[in-house]
């Protein structure tokens, strides 16, 4: 057997040891990918869906959302998670986080003017150009014209749909011990057509 066939004979077998090899590159760099993909959603932040229409037309019942969770701490306007799960508000909310917008934070007054259709907190008007209709009254010792001050560790919470959201004005939820939250809001993953920061 002549060198050039000796070359000819182990070029397939050159051909497989690349292949191999190849394939155990982007084996590994795949599972290095996914276990830092874990990582940081464990330890940094997490993924949730939106479970109703409490947050329309800001948020979809079904929308995928980015949270951030180390470090976090709730300001006035952010969308948090909660999994804020009493009895109660398993068989109301069906157990799934719940999703709110911050309206104040602790030491801070609340009113509701229903009639003008007013948010204010410590006695300034709030603007909230996400809200699509206007508020009606709720039920709950919260809800009514009285001022509320936010009690320390804690947050109020409301759904941009204020008329289908079961939110801090009632007692079921009530003000919102920020222990109670899973992190902010950073934006929509899913569904493509919405995906963008918030």
């Amino acid at each position: 057997m002549t060198d050039d066939q000796e070359l000819t004979v182990s070029q397939p077998a050159d051909r497989e040891d690349g292949l191999a090899q190849n394939l155990y590159y982007w084996l590994q760099t795949l599972v290095l990918a996914v276990v830092s993909i874990v990582l940081v959603f464990s330890f940094l932040g997490r993924i949730t869906r939106v479970e109703g229409n409490s947050m329309l037309q800001t948020l979809h019942n079904g929308d995928l959302l980015v949270l951030r969770s180390v470090g976090y701490t709730p300001k006035v306007g952010d969308i948090v998670v909660l999994n804020k799960t009493t009895d109660e508000t398993i068989s109301l909310l069906g157990g799934e986080a719940i999703v709110k917008r911050v309206i104040a934070t602790e030491g801070q007054t609340v009113y509701i003017d229903y009639a003008s259709n007013t948010l204010f907190i410590d006695g300034k008007p709030v603007d909230e150009p996400y809200l699509w209709e206007r508020m009606q009254p709720r039920h709950g010792p919260y809800s009514g014209q009285t001022p509320f001050v936010v009690p320390e560790g804690s947050v109020f919470v409301m759904g941009d749909n204020r008329n289908e959201s079961t939110d801090s004005r009632q007692e079921l939820l009530g003000p919102v011990d920020t222990g109670y939250i899973l992190g902010g809001v950073v934006c929509i993953l899913f569904p493509l057509s919405d995906i963008g920061l918030l």
